[in-house]
Formats: structure tokens, sequence, C-alpha cells
């Protein structure tokens, strides 16, 4: 009993510790938003990184997570609702829920664990050092581009990614199940919400921010070698993807 308070009295200090440094690595971040402009190029470099070169990889992904809905939907409702309100049950389903949460998984894994073995990298062949010693802050240098690049880029990526779901969806809808592209658009407008983009938009922001924080903090944390990088890389995705669904439940809360 002594030992399990003991092992639950040190996981909860290193909870703390660890949700400290993260909220004082965001603080240093937010910062140096003033130099943003400065560094525009350092920006820009990030945003190639993790916007243009995940749009391959985020579209095929939404194509078929639009064709996958639109078939499960028109299970659920077969026989119990009629069949015109497919199309509207797939468009609330991407927009709000499946576009910005799979997306934000995927950019988890690609992006924030190779922000985390990047830097991991630096940190443990002793590049980091190297630039605090050139009288260079690693923050400015290394983590606010990151971290802004992936807030400015997410909610584009979604975009992206609801497009080519809903006409996933669409394909689905009238190549396999025969339901014509009119009767698939037909509820659509009548219960369309512009709030509903904005929530799904908001939501890209927090988890865009929320994968490059992470995987900042972990980076700049990373020693014991090439194995060190390795557990970064996996614990930086892990970490990711649990707080992004726990932030979509909370999010969810709040808008709806």
């Amino acid at each position: 009993m002594k030992n399990a308070l003991v092992r639950l009295g040190r996981l909860t200090e290193s909870f703390f510790a660890e949700a400290g440094g993260i909220f004082i690595l965001l603080g240093q971040i937010l910062r140096f938003s003033t130099r943003l402009y400065k560094d525009r190029s350092l920006f820009i470099e990030q945003c190639v990184s993790v916007g243009l070169n995940s749009v391959p990889i985020v579209l095929l992904v939404g194509v078929f997570t639009g064709a996958v809905s639109a078939w499960q939907t028109n299970y659920q409702i077969e026989g119990y609702i009629p069949i015109r309100y497919l199309g509207l049950g797939t468009f609330k389903a991407v927009i709000i829920e499946l576009g910005p949460v799979l997306s934000a998984l995927i950019i988890a894994g690609r992006v924030g664990a190779s922000i985390a073995a990047e830097l991991g990298s630096m940190k443990v062949t002793e590049q980091i050092d190297a630039l605090e010693s050139l009288a260079i802050n690693s923050v400015r240098y290394l983590a606010a581009p990151r971290f802004y690049a992936s807030v400015f880029m997410m909610p584009i990526l979604v975009i992206f990614a609801d497009f080519i779901a809903i006409i996933g969806a669409l394909m689905t809808a009238t190549l396999l199940l025969g339901i014509p592209s009119a009767t698939f658009f037909s509820e659509i407008p009548k219960f369309f919400w512009i709030w509903d983009i904005f929530a799904g938009e908001i939501k890209a922001l927090i988890f865009g921010g929320t994968t490059a924080l992470i995987g900042c903090y972990i980076g700049f944390k990373t020693e014991g070698g090439a194995e060190g990088v390795g557990r970064s890389t996996i614990r930086s995705f892990v970490l990711s993807s649990i707080l992004i669904l726990v932030f979509d439940y909370i999010l969810a809360t709040i808008f709806f």
C-alpha cells in the first residue's frame, strides 16, 4: 500500500512537472510572436514542411474517410431514415468531427513525431547548445516557426480534407449506392450552419498547435542518444494523439 501511494505521488509530481514545462514553453513561444515577421523565412520553410508536404497523405485519408462515412451512414439509416438525409449526415460528420480529428492524427504522426525526432537529434548531438553559445535563442529559432506554421497550416489542411471527403462520399453514394447527386445534396442547404465550419476550423487550429508544441517540448527534453530520439518520437505521437482526442471531447462539449 505504501509503495502504491509513493508511486502515485511520483506520477502526480511528474505529471504536473511535465504540464508546467509545456506551458512554460508555450509562454516562451508566444513571447516571440512579435519576431515572426523577422523570422518569416523560417516560418515559410516550416509551412512548406508541415502543410504542402502533408497535402497528399491528407487528401488520401480524406477521400477514404468520406467514402467509408457514406457507406456506413447508409447502412445505419437504411430502412429507418429517408435516404435523402445520407448526404447531410455525412457532411455533418466530416465537417465537425472526422475531418479535423483524423487529419490531426495524421499530422501528429507525420509532423509531430518528425519535430520531436529532429529537435531530439539536435539536442543529443549538442547542436542546440551550440546555438545557445552563439546567442541564438533555441525557442525563437526552432520552436516558434514550427508552432506557428502548424497553427497556420492545419486549418488549411482540414479544408482540403473536408472537401475531398465530401467528394469521396459523393462518389460512393452515386457509383456504389445508386443515389443521385441531387438527392445526396438535397438536405444539406436546409441544415447548413456556418458555425459547423468555424467549429471544425477552431478544432484544427488547436490540434495543430498542440501537435507542434508537444513535439517541440519532447524534442528539447530528449536525452540518451539515438535510443532516446526513438523514444521521444514515439512519445510525441502517443501524447499528441491522446491530447487531440481529449481536446476534441472538451471542444465538442463547449461548441455543441
